[in-house]
């Protein structure tokens, strides 16, 4: 653990637009409390505009953990949603980088062809929403190409997949509680194990357009998604910050 990391606290409201094809569908909001190499996550879903003529779909989950260096150690996860009459949850219990245990509902049904998840996907992986935080080194390298330099291997309770990013730009953004550069990285989805080969919608995911633009959680050493965009066959479907509140102590930090 690093002095800075020790120092340094942080707090972020946010309230997240999301839109398919350019049409409102719902709305999601994050709490996220750093302090020093802690962390704690809270994330909400409802539907919004459009959707919610088409969907009922509503949820939240929570996680916790540890930062340790430009890691992320999750301790615990939990997921709790409802969508088309079904009732999903998720509970992992996690530690040096690894679930050491899970509960699921409801089980995927038996297919042959579905690949199986042993305990070997389930080491060195995490779960989605700890997956959110990006650990960087502070200075000038946190918001550049270093940034998007990472695998993020995620395991969420059904499935284990990897989302292997890639630097592509900068932005600028401004007016949602967040006025400065962006990190923008490129996105690949890679199933690993719990899916069905064969189906459409793995391979198309598989090749799907994907993109995450990166910004400071009011720390400099921890950057978090300002927005993700998917390719999807209906259209782009995008998840984007519409008021972000930030509180950190950037310049309380006892070591630089």
């Amino acid at each position: 653990m690093t002095a800075p990391a020790q120092a340094a606290k942080a707090n972020v409201g946010g309230l997240y637009n999301i839109s398919l094809a350019g049409f409102t569908i719902g709305k999601a909001s994050l709490s996220l409390v750093l302090q020093g190499n802690a962390y704690s996550a809270k994330v909400g879903l409802e539907p919004s505009g459009i959707g919610t003529l088409f969907s009922t779909g509503k949820g939240g989950a929570e996680a916790s953990g540890w930062l340790v260096g430009n890691k992320v150690v999750p301790s615990k996860y939990q997921m709790a949603s409802h969508a088309a009459d079904i009732d999903f949850f998720v509970a992992l219990k996690q530690g040096s980088g690894h679930i050491r245990s899970f509960e699921v509902a409801p089980q995927f049904r038996p297919n042959e062809e579905r690949i199986k998840v042993t305990s070997r996907h389930r080491n060195n992986a995490m779960d989605p929403l700890s997956a959110a935080l990006m650990p960087v080194r502070i200075g000038k390298k946190g918001l550049s190409a270093e940034a998007c330099k990472r695998t993020l291997p995620i395991f969420d309770g059904w499935t284990r997949f990897d989302i292997k990013l890639s630097y592509k730009g900068m932005e600028t953004v401004s007016g949602n509680g967040y006025d400065g550069p962006v990190v923008v990285c490129k996105a690949r989805w890679k199933p690993v194990a719990g899916h069905r080969p064969s189906k459409d919608s793995v391979k198309y995911m598989a090749n799907a357009e994907m993109e995450t633009w990166l910004a400071p959680a009011g720390r400099e050493d921890v950057l978090i998604p300002y927005r993700i965009s998917i390719q999807t066959k209906t259209g782009r479907l995008v998840l984007e910050a519409k008021k972000l509140n930030i509180d950190g102590t950037d310049n309380d930090r006892a070591a630089r």
